[in-house]
């Protein structure tokens, strides 16, 4: 799989235009402050783009950034602007010509940022430990479509998880399949140069990364894929695949369940570009200076990480109040006093 990925991207992809399919591409709307980002990276880098999401958490001035499967870099150029000259963004890639774009125009985003904080890694995203990485010196890993194509998503996750400084995060965009991907899918070398034969199936995701450290996955964005070709489609059967960003927390501690200890947050309104209200994941928009009630989870989350000084914390862990309320699950006993239900457990 690794060589027919470093063909696919290195020798039979010359730009985006070549994609058979849209799992690769990222069709939402940038906001303003990115689009500028990206008007200050070469048109070669950006013609070199397979990614499907935004990989840009907030907050990342002064920090250490790691782009697993940088590609041409257009990510690492537009996170170099993000962590300014105080920070460092590297990317990793395994594909050679790839990396040649990227270090082609290094000098060329040198003088248009004004500072050189990128570097850049030939290597394997499932080996980290053989490059050379500091042991807990990253505050955020990223990755953009890329561990789908990684047949061993479960070595990068757990690379990923020992590279982080505790409290960091793995912010990252990837394709997602709602059941197991067949073998027929998975072993056709067009679908998965497409990112649909190396998909997870969600679920199975959720368990690699729990089994790695990373107690509670938090979904920030997703969308259903289109398979606009009706070969590729007749190829594809029934299994649909959906494009979606995750962040996922370092941090010891963590509950497996949403657990209501009585907790609430208040957003400042101090984090930039997010004045009005801040979204840490897709069930948690916090007006500013709004209460906010949260789960343990969500209220370590908040307070054991570099979004700290942007809220204020109500409540402690000294008395339990069971699971939280609206967040899945529930209790299993039944308090309705009825007979045996029937069926599967």
């Amino acid at each position: 799989m690794h060589e027919l990925v470093k063909d696919y991207y290195g020798r039979q992809l010359q730009s985006s235009e070549d994609l058979k399919t849209t799992a690769c591409c990222d069709v939402s709307r940038p906001p303003k402050t990115f689009t500028e980002l990206l008007s200050r990276i070469h048109p070669d880098v950006l013609a070199r783009y397979y990614g499907c999401g935004l990989v840009h958490p907030p907050l990342l001035s002064g920090c250490r950034v790691l782009d697993l499967g940088c590609g041409a870099g257009r990510d690492v150029y537009a996170l170099a602007q993000l962590v300014g000259p105080d920070g460092l963004v590297v990317g990793v890639d395994m594909t050679h010509e790839q990396l040649a774009v990227a270090e082609r125009h290094r000098r060329y985003h040198a003088e248009a940022f004004g500072f050189d904080n990128v570097r850049f890694l030939n290597g394997y995203i499932e080996r980290l430990d053989e490059l050379d990485l500091p042991e807990a010196g990253f505050d955020v890993v990223v990755s953009n479509c890329v561990i789908n194509l990684s047949p061993d998503k479960d070595a990068v996750l757990g690379g990923a998880f020992r590279l982080l400084k505790p409290g960091g995060e793995l912010y990252f965009s990837d394709v997602y399949a709602d059941r197991r991907v067949p073998a027929a899918v998975r072993d056709d070398p067009i679908l998965y140069g497409e990112c649909l034969g190396g998909a997870l199936y969600w679920n199975d995701f959720l368990r690699v990364a729990r089994a790695n450290g990373f107690t509670d996955p938090r979904l920030v964005t997703d969308r259903p894929l289109a398979v606009t070709s009706d070969a590729i489609a007749a190829r594809v059967g029934a299994v649909c695949f959906f494009s979606a960003t995750y962040r996922l927390f370092k941090l010891d501690g963590l509950e497996t369940a949403c657990e209501d200890y009585g907790q609430a947050v208040i957003y400042r309104g101090t984090i930039p570009d997010h004045r009005d209200s801040f979204v840490l994941d897709k069930h948690h928009a916090m007006e500013a200076g709004r209460v906010f009630r949260v789960c343990g989870n969500t209220w370590r989350i908040l307070h054991d990480t570099r979004l700290h000084a942007h809220f204020t914390f109500i409540g402690d862990f000294r008395r339990h109040y069971g699971l939280f309320a609206g967040c899945g699950g529930g209790m299993p006993f039944d308090t309705g006093g009825g007979g045996a239900a029937s069926g599967c457990c």
